[in-house]
């Protein structure tokens, strides 16, 4: 399949495969006219890909993760350990950025005395 169908298949922008394809977590054929064929696996591929980007993993994690993800799914169930370690410190910084996130806004709810609230945001 060409980009665009690709692109429609997954909700991924066209410029976003392109850098995906950069970052060498995506490898197409190229067609003799130059285009970029894609096979059926690759939405499955580029699926996973934005499930590790949403995690607030970097390319270069993703990259190293793809090709231990086994079925249908991106738990990574032992087939890569050596990943649990570098996932783990991953994990804890996200974990220290929530944490000073928290800070920040409870800082700001002292300031005013009270929590804050956007109108129509549920309270927290």
């Amino acid at each position: 399949m060409r980009i665009g169908e690709l692109s429609r298949r997954t909700g991924v922008s066209q410029r976003s495969l392109r850098y995906y394809e950069e970052q060498r977590l995506l490898t197409p054929t190229r067609l003799p006219n130059g285009y970029r064929d894609y096979d059926e696996r690759t939405v499955t591929t580029v699926q996973r890909i934005q499930i590790l980007l949403s995690a607030g993993l970097g390319t270069s994690a993703v990259a190293e993760i793809l090709p231990c993800v086994v079925d249908d799914t991106v738990v990574l169930a032992g087939s890569c350990p050596e990943l649990i370690d570098g996932l783990a410190q991953e994990r804890r910084r996200i974990d220290a950025a929530i944490d000073g996130l928290i800070a920040a806004r409870d800082i700001l709810d002292s300031l005013v005395g009270r929590p804050l609230h956007r109108q129509g945001a549920p309270a927290r």
